[in-house]
């Protein structure tokens, strides 16, 4: 009681919860993971972010930092001791500085990121990252994971969108990298370092973000494939035509669109039935700097050659932009689904493009082999080499048989996506949940190399403990 009399102190009353306050804080998004903590503490500025970790660490107390909430591998759960404190950043939510003619933005780690990216454009700018849930997940949790999004081909990860950090170290002290440069070749990249970290080395409180021009102008369209070589093959014309504008092309595969036929039966694929029946679909994505009239054009053509040449079955291009945002919204409908359909073994995987047909085709074929009557559902960002493999029950299976059998299906996955030299992680990060598959795919070495960084950074194994490493 004397240390959250102290918190309070530091903090106010208010922003220490307990009990029922707290609850919401002490379970995933997937509700997979439920833990308990000391108390959730909501600071509402770095220096109080940083007189609480002080605190913890002079009273070892685990800190569990926490942004949106929003991940998918429990790696904002704290586990069920009861011993470490929720840090909740949702308070540190102000964009505090706009640098036009340096194209940056520096925001606090609790920004939502639907936020950052309407601000960015009242000032004809553009922040990229997008995500299903950006209208609630946060840029520090987003920084934590090296988050990736739906215009990773055209604009990078987080890691590539981030110019400088601002950290609270795991005794206390406040590290100020909120520098704007392009340029800064002074020692070891410490920005690179937090960024993906989830948390483990420190709590991101603030970034100096890049910001982008503006497009003119976007042509979406969705097209429907038989295979998902002919979606490889069309990425390929396309990337080869469009280059740097080409900002999206995500895959979908026919289970998934009936999936969100099934729950969001307002969200209707714009094909006809026998177009509607084929097995792939992917929605691809161009931005222009010329007009909508330009953009449409440059699309109609390209597709239009891939429609000639056999690649694609069927194509509709979105003449507004509320059809473009119709088209997005299938994709953006499918985790959303998927998490009404109930619980399914998830793999968020990153393969060479090189690989990925064969991937696709192969670990189907191996699976079905192994686990008669299961059904994969695919999607992703197909030019980057990220898939969302998730695994459900299909017609022979139950959600409890199924997740018994999670440990035998995801090594599966893993050890396909393994071989080829794939990660078995692209965007999501490691959290609670790949921990332990992570051993099995790391080197010796690297290991080693991350575990000596932990114990430099945090010697006391207070910040995030149970996350990304096996003490």
């Amino acid at each position: 009681m004397n240390f959250l009399h102290a918190l309070s102190e530091l903090v106010g009353k208010t922003n220490v919860l307990t009990g029922k306050a707290a609850a919401p804080y002490l379970v995933d998004w997937r509700e997979r993971y439920h833990g308990q903590a000391l108390a959730v503490v909501r600071p509402g500025t770095t220096d109080e972010v940083a007189s609480v970790i002080r605190a913890c660490a002079a009273a070892e107390v685990p800190v569990v930092p926490q942004g949106g909430n929003t991940g998918l591998c429990g790696g904002a759960t704290p586990d069920d001791s009861g011993r470490a404190l929720v840090l909740s950043l949702q308070r540190l939510n102000r964009v505090r500085y706009i640098d036009q003619h340096n194209n940056t933005m520096t925001v606090e780690a609790g920004c939502v990121l639907q936020t950052i990216q309407e601000t960015a454009g009242r000032v004809d700018r553009l922040f990229p990252l997008s995500l299903t849930a950006e209208g609630s997940c946060t840029i520090g949790g987003n920084l934590a994971t090296n988050a990736g999004g739906t215009q990773v081909l055209r604009y990078g990860s987080m890691r590539e969108l981030t110019l400088g950090l601002e950290v609270v170290t795991a005794d206390g002290a406040i590290w100020d990298g909120l520098r704007g440069l392009r340029k800064d070749n002074t020692g070891y990249a410490l920005r690179d370092l937090f960024i993906g970290s989830e948390g483990t080395l420190g709590i991101i409180t603030a970034a100096t973000l890049k910001l982008h021009a503006l497009p003119l102008a976007r042509a979406t369209a969705f097209l429907a494939l038989e295979s998902i070589e002919a979606a490889m093959t069309t990425f390929a014309h396309a990337r080869h035509r469009f280059d740097a504008a080409l900002t999206g092309f995500e895959l979908i595969d026919a289970t998934c669109m009936a999936l969100v036929a099934e729950y969001f039966p307002r969200h209707t694929l714009p094909f006809d039935r026998e177009s509607a029946k084929l097995p792939w679909f992917v929605l691809i994505e161009l931005s222009d700097n010329e007009s909508e009239t330009h953009a449409q054009q440059r699309l109609e053509t390209v597709l239009g050659q891939a429609i000639e040449s056999g690649f694609i079955k069927d194509a509709v291009i979105a003449s507004s932009i509320a059809q473009s945002k119709a088209l997005w919204q299938l994709r953006e409908s499918v985790p959303l689904a998927e998490k009404v359909a109930g619980k399914a073994v998830k793999h968020d995987i990153s393969v060479p493009l090189s690989r990925m047909a064969s991937f696709v085709r192969d670990t189907r074929q191996i699976l079905e082999q192994a686990f008669p009557g299961v059904c994969p559902l695919v999607f992703g960002h197909l030019g980057d080499g990220n898939l969302h493999y998730n695994v459900t029950t299909g017609t022979r299976w139950d959600q409890d048989q199924l997740l018994e059998r999670q440990h035998e299906i995801s090594t599966l996955v893993h050890d396909q996506v393994h071989a080829i030299g794939g990660s078995i992680s692209a965007e999501h990060g490691i959290g609670q949940l790949k921990r332990t598959t992570l051993t099995h795919y790391k080197s010796v070495t690297e290991l080693a190399l991350m575990r000596s960084l932990k114990r430099a950074l945090d010697p006391r194994g207070i910040m995030n403990p149970g996350k990304l490493l096996i003490d």
